[in-house]
């Protein structure tokens, strides 16, 4: 009989263990960075060659995990991103800078690939217009 009790006891005791291991790990897996953008694509419109290229991406860690942006990059050397260097905390906002060579002639398509530590670890932005010459 002591026997029996002492089975049905460790019995008890796996399933509690078991249970407290999974709510660990599922807790641990929710706490992460999370990216936001207010805009995930920027139409210059229409601009005059040789006029400025600048426009930046606003951005808030909605996260509950600091927020580090390892790499941006563009598909041409024509479109050129900045990242910030600092890492981002939960509830703050940055931007990530972009500068297209408005020397060019003609219509802009170009992508910017943001690899961060976020739960959406590459976001894909776009710009779009057209230079006149």
């Amino acid at each position: 009989m002591y026997t029996l009790a002492i089975l049905k006891n460790l019995e008890i005791m796996k399933k509690l263990v078991l249970i407290l291991a999974v709510g660990l790990i599922s807790f641990a897996t929710q706490a992460q960075a999370k990216i936001t953008f207010d805009e995930d694509t920027i139409d210059y419109g229409e601009i005059e060659k040789g006029s400025d290229g600048v426009r930046t991406f606003k951005f808030t860690n909605t996260g509950d995990q600091p927020l580090v942006i390892e790499d941006v990059k563009s598909t041409c050397g024509c479109t050129i991103p900045k990242k910030p260097s600092d890492p981002i905390a939960p509830g703050a906002s940055d931007v990530i800078e972009v500068k297209y060579d408005t020397k060019r002639v003609g219509p802009i398509r170009r992508s910017i690939s943001v690899y961060s530590n976020a739960d959406e670890p590459i976001v894909t932005l776009k710009i779009k217009g057209t230079v006149k010459g």
